[in-house]
């Protein structure tokens, strides 16, 4: 059995676990323009904040509270979020209801068993960045 102190220098030496992401042209320069504006050197540094960040809005989520962003005018606008949904208890959520007529529910039956559109050249150019 391993001495204490064998154990401590065993603990030292674990590596971290690792994370890598794929990430779109645009992404990738958003994070790095996130990074310049708060001053993180780092993409450990970064996604560290930004977990942080995701577990205090699961809690607030999860306790029934509302995340709210109030612009210096009093003008509130509520941040939702699908996944974030998920953890908040049983409540209420908005909902929209569509009346179809006979003719647009045979139009969107059409469409989705149609074969898919080729991009445009000009989607494909705005999707590299």
């Amino acid at each position: 059995m391993p001495s204490t102190r064998a154990r401590k220098k065993q603990k030292k030496m674990a590596r971290k676990p690792k994370f890598q992401a794929d990430l779109a042209p645009i992404e990738d320069r958003l994070v790095r323009s996130l990074k310049d504006e708060l001053q993180i050197s780092s993409n450990s540094d970064f996604m560290a904040e930004a977990v942080a960040l995701f577990q205090w809005a699961v809690a607030e989520r999860r306790r029934g509270h509302k995340i709210v962003s109030e612009s210096k005018t009093g003008e509130k606008q509520v941040l939702v979020l699908p996944r974030l949904e998920r953890v908040a208890p049983e409540c209420a959520l908005p909902s929209v209801s569509i009346d179809w007529s006979q003719r647009e529910l045979e139009s969107l039956m059409e469409l989705t068993a149609a074969e898919p559109a080729s991009p445009t050249e000009a989607l494909v150019r705005a999707m590299r960045g």
